[in-house]
């Protein structure tokens, strides 16, 4: 809320001119006051307490009194005129934020060694990036989702990282009843229990993950999870929208697009959903945007990313599909976003070994 009162503003100061144009004292003060929150909220002062966009790190405890806290407030009001175009021009209203994962990750034995791999990749990325979020889309641990698979599977691989993922259910998850071990292992952070599907903020952007096994929850118009996403959706202050679930609507793959996927598909259309990222075919594969039917909208549609590359097996890509612009089967890895406002950057980013890439940036709708 903040972030959008201070663009608001920003806008005001951009269109009507200088500080001392402006003739309306509260709007400075309260524009000085959203300046600050955000700046310690997003981490926007180094060490010195000085403007530095995307440098070092502070805390609201070292701004809360005294000399500090008046001192920071000199400063973001000096800055402010400079701080406003930056946000203005689109480079600054919250900071960046790092989304980074995959699905169809771990089985046990000797096809262990691909969730290890991909685990290390992650490894990386959070030493580079120690706030990003992991993402999985579905089918975590191996054959059955039990408790055991996900202890002696999913534990020593990508559960170093439990504490940061923001996990979705997949197909294999179901083969144990009512997909309990999944729920058990990864708590409050799959969602409610039984239900798959929840919502957070992350930067500036909204991030949706969504219950794909439809036989289990339903996907259609007279289903909760739909009804649900809809109140959600409609709810968001957010002008940047992620969703990501365990079957596509759109696959090159083995198994095809998932049809009854496509009322949520519409959904998140309607409502200017930038991005759908999956998983369940064990490829990578991204799709221009598009609509729900499948045609090219480079205006409105939905990029989807699928990218079953978390550590199981390969699967053959057939034919591949309208608007499917890269596909590869010969590299296990996984998807790092960097969610910007109004935009965003993706990479694939391989497991050692392998040369495999594909990265590129686009902007919100």
């Amino acid at each position: 809320m903040a972030a959008r009162i201070f663009k608001q503003q920003c806008r005001a100061v951009v269109l009507h001119g200088s500080v001392s144009q402006l003739g309306d004292l509260k709007r400075w003060v309260d524009l000085r006051r959203h300046a600050l929150k955000l700046a310690i909220l997003f981490k926007c002062f180094d060490e010195t307490s000085q403007i530095g966009v995307g440098h070092g790190r502070c805390s609201p405890s070292r701004y809360q009194t005294g000399t500090k806290l008046k001192d920071a407030m000199i400063r973001v009001t000096l800055a402010l005129p400079v701080f406003c175009l930056l946000a203005q021009a689109g480079n600054l209203v919250a900071a960046d934020a790092v989304l980074v994962g995959a699905g169809d990750i771990a089985r046990c034995g000797s096809r262990l060694q691909g969730a290890h791999a991909t685990a290390n990749v992650l490894d990386t990325v959070i030493e580079d990036h120690p706030d990003a979020v992991i993402f999985t889309v579905g089918d975590n641990a191996y054959r059955r989702g039990t408790a055991k698979e996900f202890q002696n599977c999913y534990e020593p691989t990508w559960g170093r990282h439990r504490d940061r993922t923001r996990p979705s259910v997949g197909n294999h998850e179901y083969k144990s009843r009512d997909a309990a071990p999944y729920y058990d292992y990864f708590g409050e952070a799959a969602g409610p229990v039984g239900e798959g599907y929840y919502s957070y903020s992350l930067g500036s952007w909204h991030v949706i993950s969504l219950n794909s096994v439809c036989d289990k929850v339903g996907c259609g118009e007279d289903a909760e999870q739909f009804r649900w996403l809809e109140r959600d959706l409609e709810q968001s202050n957010s002008d940047c929208t992620v969703a990501y679930f365990h079957h596509p609507l759109f696959s090159s793959g083995t198994h095809g697009g998932e049809k009854a996927m496509k009322p949520i598909y519409q959904l998140l259309y309607k409502h200017g959903v930038e991005l759908v990222l999956a998983g369940h075919e064990h490829h990578y594969e991204r799709f221009a945007p598009q609509d729900p039917d499948g045609r090219a909208d480079p205006d409105k549609g939905i990029r989807q990313f699928i990218v079953g590359t978390g550590g199981r097996e390969h699967r053959r890509i057939g034919k591949p599909k309208p608007n499917s612009e890269v596909r590869d089967r010969t590299s296990y890895g996984v998807l790092g976003l960097n969610l910007k406002a109004g935009s965003y950057d993706w990479k694939f980013l391989p497991i050692d070994g392998f040369s495999f890439t594909d990265e590129g940036s686009g902007r919100c709708h």
